[in-house]
């Protein structure tokens, strides 16, 4: 069975000194989030942007996946922290979010580094969220034992 997820966003203004915000549709959990183009190009200064919102998106995804296949592997974890970090660079005359470097420290009873190395490689090639970028955005994973 298919799931959709909605969220909404409001933009005012102009490109470079307008502002808007997105809100998580579905779940209510953020609303009225503020973003902004210099959020996306420069400091935050207290804004998000669609790249934190897609590394976000990223990380989480790829933690489910990584679970899955370390729990099909016989060594389910206790816990993983994964970061992910998007860059938005200037392509030619076109922004374009250009890579999404996760990073994974996991408690993983059983598995030793390489055996957590390859489940890494796995869930980076294969949650929703990396098949989605995949072709268009550099993918990478750091994987460590804590």
């Amino acid at each position: 069975m298919a799931a959709t997820r909605e969220a909404r966003a409001v933009w005012n203004g102009d490109l470079l000194s307008g502002t808007g915000t997105v809100s998580g549709a579905s779940s209510g959990k953020f609303s009225d989030v503020p973003v902004s183009w210099s959020a996306r190009t420069a400091e935050p200064g207290g804004r998000s942007s669609p790249e934190e919102l897609l590394a976000a998106a990223h990380a989480s995804c790829f933690a489910m996946a990584l679970s899955a296949g370390l729990g099909r592997a016989g060594t389910p974890p206790n816990r993983l922290e994964v970061r992910s970090k998007v860059t938005f660079d200037k392509v030619g005359d076109n922004w374009t979010v250009v890579s999404s470097e996760l990073e994974v420290k996991g408690d993983v009873p059983g598995a030793d580094a390489a055996k957590f190395t390859k489940a890494a490689e796995d869930a980076k090639e294969n949650c929703p969220v990396s098949r989605a970028l995949k072709g268009n955005v550099k993918l990478s994973v750091r994987a460590n034992l804590s």
